[in-house]
């Protein structure tokens, strides 16, 4: 672990369970790059809205880009306060007894204002970082965004510094007075793949799958 670690705060403090909650900045910024899919949090006029979208992470910040059509664009790059939020799901924890069934998982919880890239060059080189997350090599290959695709694409970002990892791993936590009952009781592993990549029906012949997508395959 870093030494580096985010501030507890009120919306950051845990208070069932505490010792779950993790502050370590390398550790949010691991658990957050072995993610792809964020949700977004906000209110708009009252109401609450949650938002699942792509993301990605440079340094401090976390990115994510909209339609300029969306609500969510139009709210955010206003400086709204959001609840930023990446889970992960590890396994089901099956204990003997009911209370105890339970999951393991990591999940970060960033809060704060979120702000719309303006720059045009900046913002053309978030887009490329986030294609190159999702298979590296990749922006090379294909046409990069028009202008008028670009106007259409808004930026934005979260500064990360109202942070807290929160996980739970390893066995089942049975009453002691519980072990003895005569059922199965261990862990369920939950696992994330990437499938055998299948072509588009209308690509031309002859055009053979990416190395750098052949390698992302995991089953």
């Amino acid at each position: 672990m870093s030494t580096a670690r985010y501030a507890r705060t009120d919306r950051t403090r845990l208070k069932r369970v505490p010792k779950r909650a993790n502050y370590d900045v390398e550790a949010v910024r691991a658990t957050l790059d072995a993610g792809l899919l964020c949700h977004i949090g906000y209110v708009v006029d009252g109401k609450p809205y949650v938002t699942p979208t792509a993301y990605w992470r440079e340094d401090d910040h976390v990115y994510w880009h909209s339609a300029t059509a969306g609500r969510m664009a139009r709210h955010q790059a206003a400086g709204a306060d959001v609840a930023f939020t990446v889970s992960h799901f590890d396994a089901l924890v099956m204990a003997r007894s009911a209370f105890h069934h339970s999951v393991n998982y990591r999940s970060v919880m960033a809060f704060g204002r979120c702000e719309e890239v303006t720059d045009p060059d900046e913002r053309m080189r978030q887009l490329e970082r986030f294609i190159e997350r999702i298979a590296p090599g990749r922006w090379a290959e294909i046409r990069p965004p028009s202008p008028r695709e670009m106007r259409k694409t808004p930026v934005l970002r979260l500064k990360l510094e109202e942070v807290v990892l929160k996980s739970r791993s390893g066995p089942v936590s049975d009453d002691d007075a519980d072990i003895a009952i005569p059922v199965w009781a261990g862990l369920l592993p939950v696992e994330r793949h990437i499938g055998t990549p299948e072509s588009d029906p209308q690509l031309a012949d002859g055009i053979p799958v990416p190395k750098g997508l052949r390698g992302l395959q995991t089953n």
